[in-house]
């Protein structure tokens, strides 16, 4: 099976398609050249047609009652102007009488007369095509009155001739102009696509993990666009990328303390020679267990919300009903069992344009961090103040001091006074999501409690 063709360059279309349209322009042109070439050339040979005729016509004598014409010599001269046709005339007296002329027994067609002055004809002259003129001079002597008709005709060789040589005069320059043309538009065309070179060279020398943007200041405004959808998928590539790395290094990190702690928790355990301290070093390991466990799912939950904000279409949600979830899924009783956790919706709309997901996910994490360090009672709800919509959740306790909420939500953060257990990765996803989607966290000490919440740009739509 033939393998197929590549497909052509940018600069073979584009010149290929100057190219359609010099020849379509060349056509054109020459079928008006040609059209008044031939025009050109019947006007002039008209004239000397015409000019023979009225010098035979002018000869034309009146002697003893009968017509007799003295052909002159000037119009032969003007025919002779055609070297190559062949020529013929004709004198007749009334009723068509031949008084003169090449051949009285010829095969020219000669239409009826027309209107009495120069008329013009076709037809053919020994079996090739020619052209004619008559003409009709009138006597009205003593001894002769009546009409007599001159006809000169000669094949059309010569206008053929003429013809070619004006459109030949007007294609040269043409088609010169046309090379010149073509050899321009291959400079401008490799001038025009330089820019793409330049883009591919500098994409061939990139280090295969460099997804920064390329710069568009100087390229043209249609290279400016195509770039700029590249530069922005580079750029949910490189977050992406971004998310992976941070993926394996938040699970290098998080994982060899705990790993180490198990291992030497077991060892013990093996190791304890009475049952009551083998229970407590097995109640230790299974406690770090599910401590593993819990981070393990917010390091997965931390990579799948990045993809989500940067990947998940935005639509229209209701903070209320992503406070309403979470106290629906019963989790707050598997992280604190009998904590008093209370829901403070108002009856209108809270909306904002955003991953419902990864919404959810961040809630999550401000009401397992509340549940985990706060003071209970632990309320959840939602507000809208001006054009700002608000997730929050508040604890009964005094909260960070001002210093350590400073820090709260970058990755790896333990502030002091939590339980040792706590990793930060919780807020840093509720960061997370408040970055993509334009919003912020506050914290703050407030007279009933301490507050976390998740601010964004409120949505117009309603439900």
């Amino acid at each position: 099976m033939a393998e197929p063709r590549p497909p052509l360059t940018l600069g073979a279309r584009v010149l290929g398609a100057v190219l359609l349209i010099l020849l379509l322009g060349g056509v054109l042109v020459s079928g008006s050249a040609w059209l008044n070439g031939q025009q050109a050339a019947r006007q002039a040979y008209d004239r000397i047609l015409l000019g023979a005729a009225r010098d035979i016509a002018e000869s034309v004598r009146i002697q003893e009652g009968v017509p007799a014409a003295d052909l002159p010599v000037s119009a032969f001269q003007l025919l002779a102007q055609a070297p190559d046709d062949r020529i013929y005339y004709a004198v007749h007296g009334p009723g068509q009488a031949f008084i003169t002329g090449v051949d009285p027994e010829s095969e020219v067609q000669v239409p009826p007369p027309g209107s009495g002055g120069p008329d013009y004809f076709e037809a053919r002259l020994n079996g090739e095509p020619a052209r004619f003129v008559r003409i009709t001079r009138r006597f009205a002597e003593r001894s002769f009155s009546g009409p007599v008709e001159v006809v000169v005709g000669q094949t059309l060789r010569a206008r053929k001739a003429m013809t070619s040589d004006l459109m030949l005069d007007a294609l040269l320059p043409m088609a010169v102009a046309g090379l010149a043309l073509m050899a321009m538009a291959w400079l401008v065309i490799r001038t025009a696509l330089r820019p793409l070179e330049d883009i591919t060279n500098d994409l061939a020398r990139r280090d295969p993990y460099d997804l920064t943007p390329i710069a568009t200041g100087r390229l043209p405004r249609e290279l400016q666009v195509v770039l700029g959808a590249m530069n922005r998928f580079m750029g949910r590539l490189d977050t992406q990328v971004e998310a992976m790395r941070n993926l394996i290094s938040d699970t290098a990190h998080q994982l060899r303390t705990p790993v180490a702690a198990m291992r030497v928790q077991a060892e013990t355990a093996v190791a304890e020679p009475g049952e009551a301290a083998r229970r407590s070093a097995l109640e230790r390991l299974l406690a770090r267990t599910r401590s593993l466990g819990r981070l393990l799912d917010q390091l997965l939950s931390r990579a799948l919300v990045v993809h989500r904000t940067d990947s998940a279409p935005r639509r229209p949600v209701d903070l209320r009903e992503v406070a309403l979830e979470i106290m629906e899924r019963d989790d707050h009783a598997l992280l604190a069992p009998g904590s008093d956790l209370r829901l403070e919706i108002g009856e209108d709309p809270v909306m904002v344009l955003a991953d419902a997901f990864s919404l959810g996910e961040a809630a999550g994490n401000l009401l397992g961090n509340a549940l985990r360090h706060g003071t209970p009672p632990v309320a959840i709800g939602a507000e809208q103040r001006g054009r700002e919509a608000i997730l929050w959740v508040r604890d009964a306790g005094p909260g960070p001091a001002p210093a350590v909420t400073e820090q709260l939500g970058s990755r790896f953060n333990r502030s002091a006074g939590t339980q040792e257990n706590s990793t930060g990765i919780g807020l840093s996803i509720v960061a997370s999501v408040a970055a993509a989607f334009g919003g912020r966290v506050e914290m703050a000490n407030e007279d009933s409690g301490f507050r976390a919440a998740l601010v964004l740009p409120a949505a117009e739509e309603k439900p």
